[in-house]
């Protein structure tokens, strides 16, 4: 009798064998959205209330985590500061993906020269260092959620290409795309109906990897003046509010540095658990 396959586990020799970097990932991921959703409804105190009377306050049942150099509750900021960074992590992969997966996909499907043109584009936009165009972005346009989210989603879009013309590359090789191909069948119904569902779960990992690039490439951009402008909290310009205060209060700096490595590796170990459990013989040659 053949054993059944769970939703994150696998049959070996009739037992479910669990796949932890799914479990862990997913579960730091769904505190994070949690914490987003709540922040939306309700924080402990106001995360842009300045107290004067109550900056560097020590961590308490007032303040579970204390308070930073103009009064404002830190957990209060950490919770609406998820919501930032998730949102800008959200349209930054979605313009990736967009973007990426059709040129791919067109990629994969289409004649050697003109494939080639579509690589080597790629490569050259991979070869330009994704903060510096962050920060160009930020220096033409001004600091904005919205320059973060284009420039993050640019410098995201070699990823997919590559990806998916690889899954792309693959697919075109069955039999029935090749049928499909002999029986006339225009590329386009067949790059919707064969390979885009066969590329899906590509798409999937590298969303979720991709989703840590931008949490982080976001952060980075606020730590610079790049990102989020006030008085919006977002982790990275907690981190560089913090830096007077690294030897008095390094708190301060602490709370959203764990937050920012706890989205990243969260999301992460997701990323690395779906592309387990979509392709299991990857585990098993680890």
């Amino acid at each position: 009798m053949s054993a059944a396959l769970g939703p994150v586990g696998r049959a070996v020799g009739g037992r479910r064998r669990w796949n932890p970097s799914l479990l862990v990932g997913g579960f730091i991921v769904l505190v994070i959205v949690l914490l987003a959703l709540v922040s939306f409804v309700w924080t402990p105190y106001d995360a842009t209330l300045v107290d004067p009377a109550g900056r560097l306050q020590l961590p308490s049942w007032s303040h579970w985590l204390g308070t930073d150099k103009f009064g404002r509750d830190i957990f209060s900021q950490l919770m609406v500061g998820s919501r930032t960074t998730l949102f800008v992590g959200l349209v930054a992969v979605g313009v990736a993906a967009v973007i990426g997966v059709p040129l791919g996909i067109l990629a994969a499907m289409t004649r050697r020269w003109s494939s080639e043109l579509v690589m080597r584009a790629n490569d050259l936009l991979l070869a330009f260092p994704a903060l510096l165009l962050a920060i160009m972005f930020g220096a033409v346009f001004g600091a904005s959620t919205l320059t973060a989210m284009v420039a993050i989603g640019i410098a995201t879009v070699p990823s997919f290409v590559r990806v998916i013309r690889s899954g792309g590359l693959q697919v075109m090789r069955t039999e029935y795309v090749l049928a499909a191909r002999a029986a006339g069948r225009r590329p386009f119904p067949i790059a919707v109906r064969h390979v885009l569902p066969n590329v899906v779960s590509l798409i999937t990992v590298q969303a979720s990897v991709s989703f840590a690039i931008a949490v982080l490439a976001e952060a980075a951009l606020s730590f610079l003046g790049y990102g989020t402008p006030p008085p919006t909290p977002s982790w990275g310009r907690m981190l560089q509010e913090s830096q007077e205060f690294l030897f008095t209060a390094p708190r301060l700096a602490v709370f959203p540095g764990i937050a920012i490595a706890l989205a990243v590796l969260g999301f992460n170990l997701l990323g690395d658990g779906l592309r387990d459990h979509f392709d299991p013989k990857l585990e098993d040659r680890r």
